[in-house]
């Protein structure tokens, strides 16, 4: 028999020059209402994307005063939250615009807990308190094709005054609206394009290896890591290859669509005290894990590891040395090592992965954290 449930509550604008129509259709979100822009800036601003947008919300809607927040990091902090948060009060926001790569999407969304509810923000991320329906309403325009954070249910922060890297997650956490236009990607460098790709291709295969995996999941996962294995190849030959570039925001997209519902296997859980330890973006963090954890994911789960690498086309016997030789294509072979980590730091990075990692059947295996660690450090 089969049985499974999906939701999803984002409303979806997906194509290529969008961003204008989409927000005109949308219109009663922000018309007449105090905005906060969440933004990392300095790159939209260079390419104009930053004014263009200010300039589309000011012409629908006149009355409006937005307000800008572009002070945050790649990996996004509790204190830049809550200062962002305190400024959103100070100007009586209704609602909150994320404009950028993973990290300003993930900010937006926990800063839009936060304006409504500050005292308890420390609580959300630390506690795992989950946020109420007095969460202000929030639109999400990715630029880069990575995260998914368009359509998941998290924003994953960083304090370093705790030392922890968790997520803030509850179904208020979603936003209302996703305008995924490709043409922000246009831009993005190659090494961000590879790691945010990267993490598209991880999102695909831990999602389909998931305990909670099911038949439609596992149809976005199939569709996702086809299109990653051809485009993200495609774009290291040719960063302008506007087609490929859709194609990897498309499959970011439906990626967020199983982060949502599905989640994701030990690497991401394990990348968060890698990079709180280590300041490297998220995706480079998986990277470096992830030819030692497909090596051994594929003693728990043979077929599926061996259907991801078909639909890769990779044909080396070994799992590890499939992903070690494209990585090696995509010119983005890292080790644990290479960010500064040094050996003694692994157990107390092992002690400090936290979450559900019971969605990974691979979990059970005793020690299996520190063995994937020892075997990424060089």
């Amino acid at each position: 028999m089969i049985e499974f449930s999906m939701e999803l509550s984002t409303k979806i604008y997906f194509g290529t020059g969008i961003t204008k129509e989409a927000l005109e259709k949308e219109k009663r979100w922000f018309d007449k209402k105090n905005i906060l822009l969440i933004t990392t800036g300095r790159s939209l601003i260079k390419y104009g994307y930053l004014e263009r947008l200010e300039q589309i919300l000011k012409k629908l809607s006149p009355c409006s005063r937005i307000v800008i927040y572009d002070k945050i990091s790649p990996n996004p902090r509790l204190s830049e939250v809550r200062e962002a948060s305190e400024l959103g009060i100070e100007n009586d926001v209704q609602i909150v615009i994320g404009f950028g790569g993973g990290s300003a999407l993930d900010a937006a969304k926990a800063v839009a807990a936060g304006v409504a509810d500050i005292d308890l923000l420390e609580n959300f991320l630390l506690k795992g308190l989950e946020p109420t329906e007095k969460t202000l309403p929030m639109i999400a325009i990715p630029t880069t094709a990575g995260t998914g954070s368009e359509l998941s249910k998290a924003a994953i922060l960083s304090s370093h005054e705790h030392h922890i890297k968790s997520g803030i997650r509850g179904k208020y956490m979603q936003p209302k609206v996703a305008i995924v236009d490709a043409v922000y990607t246009w831009s993005v460098p190659e090494r961000i394009t590879m790691e945010t790709g990267f993490d598209v291709l991880a999102h695909a295969a831990e999602s389909y290896v998931a305990v909670k995996a099911n038949l439609f999941s596992e149809m976005l996962s199939e569709k996702a890591i086809k299109i990653v294995g051809k485009s993200l190849s495609t774009l290291k030959k040719d960063l302008d290859d506007h087609e490929a570039r859709e194609q990897m925001a498309f499959a970011s997209m439906i990626m967020g669509m199983n982060l949502a519902n599905v989640g994701t296997a030990l690497p991401h859980r394990m990348q968060y005290p890698i990079g709180i330890e280590t300041d490297t973006s998220h995706g480079a963090g998986l990277i470096a894990l992830y030819p030692s954890w497909i090596q051994h994911e594929q003693e728990v789960n043979p077929q599926k590891v061996r259907t991801i690498l078909e639909w890769l086309g990779l044909k080396s016997a070994s799992a590890s040395d499939a992903f070690k030789d494209l990585q090696e294509q995509w010119d983005i072979s890292y080790t644990l090592q290479a960010f500064g980590i040094e050996k003694n730091r692994l157990n107390t990075l092992a002690e400090q992965v936290t979450g559900n990692v019971g969605n990974d059947k691979l979990a059970n295996c005793s020690g299996i954290i520190n063995t994937i660690l020892e075997e990424s450090f060089s």
